[in-house]
Protein backbone atom coordinates (compact mmCIF):
# COMPACT_ATOMS: atom_id res chain seq x y z
CA UNK A 1 0.00 0.00 0.00
CA UNK A 2 2.87 2.71 0.87
CA UNK A 3 3.92 2.20 -2.73
CA UNK A 4 0.23 3.00 -4.38
CA UNK A 5 0.77 6.10 -1.83
CA UNK A 6 3.92 6.85 -3.00
CA UNK A 7 2.99 6.88 -6.71
CA UNK A 8 -0.41 8.87 -6.38
CA UNK A 9 1.63 11.37 -4.70
CA UNK A 10 3.86 11.75 -7.24
CA UNK A 11 1.36 11.79 -9.80
CA UNK A 12 -0.08 14.73 -8.12
CA UNK A 13 3.03 16.64 -8.12
CA UNK A 14 3.27 15.73 -11.46
CA UNK A 15 0.20 17.41 -12.60
CA UNK A 16 0.92 20.36 -10.44
CA UNK A 17 3.92 21.50 -12.53
CA UNK A 18 2.06 20.28 -15.84
CA UNK A 19 -0.78 22.76 -14.59
CA UNK A 20 1.77 25.53 -14.06
CA UNK A 21 3.70 24.69 -17.64
CA UNK A 22 -0.19 24.91 -19.60
CA UNK A 23 -0.67 28.46 -17.71
CA UNK A 24 2.87 29.20 -18.97
CA UNK A 25 2.30 28.49 -22.27
CA UNK A 26 -0.66 29.99 -22.89
CA UNK A 27 0.23 33.03 -21.61
CA UNK A 28 3.28 33.54 -23.28
CA UNK A 29 1.15 32.43 -26.32
CA UNK A 30 -1.43 35.17 -25.92
CA UNK A 31 1.49 37.61 -25.05
CA UNK A 32 2.46 36.68 -28.79
CA UNK A 33 -0.72 37.19 -30.40
CA UNK A 34 -1.58 40.32 -28.71
CA UNK A 35 2.34 42.33 -28.55
CA UNK A 36 3.80 40.43 -31.15
CA UNK A 37 3.71 43.59 -34.12
CA UNK A 38 5.00 46.12 -31.86
CA UNK A 39 7.28 44.23 -30.30
CA UNK A 40 11.53 43.94 -30.92
CA UNK A 41 12.40 40.33 -32.85
CA UNK A 42 14.71 39.49 -30.13
CA UNK A 43 11.27 39.69 -27.56
CA UNK A 44 9.32 37.53 -30.19
CA UNK A 45 12.62 34.79 -30.63
CA UNK A 46 12.62 34.43 -27.08
CA UNK A 47 8.76 33.84 -26.56
CA UNK A 48 8.41 31.44 -29.42
CA UNK A 49 11.79 29.44 -28.08
CA UNK A 50 10.08 29.37 -24.66
CA UNK A 51 6.52 28.16 -26.12
CA UNK A 52 8.77 25.34 -27.54
CA UNK A 53 10.47 24.77 -24.64
CA UNK A 54 7.43 24.92 -22.31
CA UNK A 55 5.45 22.82 -24.52
CA UNK A 56 8.21 20.20 -24.42
CA UNK A 57 8.12 19.74 -20.75
CA UNK A 58 4.46 19.24 -20.93
CA UNK A 59 4.98 16.41 -23.31
CA UNK A 60 7.65 15.28 -21.13
CA UNK A 61 5.48 15.23 -17.76
CA UNK A 62 2.56 13.76 -19.34
CA UNK A 63 4.50 10.90 -20.27
CA UNK A 64 5.76 10.33 -16.87
CA UNK A 65 2.21 10.58 -15.19
CA UNK A 66 1.23 7.56 -18.01
CA UNK A 67 4.21 5.62 -16.57
CA UNK A 68 3.32 6.17 -13.14
CA UNK A 69 -0.86 4.97 -13.68
CA UNK A 70 0.73 2.61 -15.94
CA UNK A 71 2.61 1.29 -12.48
CA UNK A 72 -0.57 1.86 -10.28
CA UNK A 73 -2.14 -0.59 -12.80
CA UNK A 74 0.55 -3.20 -12.59
CA UNK A 75 0.21 -3.28 -8.86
Amino acid sequence: MPELDRLKEQIAYLKLWQGMMVVTDISVVGWLASAADGTRLVLVALAVITVALVTTGIVIVHRHIERRIDQIGRL
